[in-house]
């Protein structure tokens, strides 16, 4: 069930990274959005582990 509090993100993304992307996705047993959502906390763990924790309120 959505959690309402959630944000919305619409992307665009051309065919070939959307199919290698379900490719990815499918070998690792994820959803696409769930793939995605992994990605981007990868992302924002790296970040905040060179850079320091970002502040709730930026």
């Amino acid at each position: 069930m959505r959690n309402k509090e959630n944000k919305h993100l619409g992307i665009e993304i051309d065919p070939t990274l959307h199919r290698k992307l379900k490719y990815i996705s499918a070998y690792e047993g994820r959803s696409m959005n769930n793939q995605i959502l992994y990605l981007v906390r990868k992302c924002v763990e790296k970040y905040e582990k060179e850079n320091g924790e970002i502040p709730e309120n930026q």
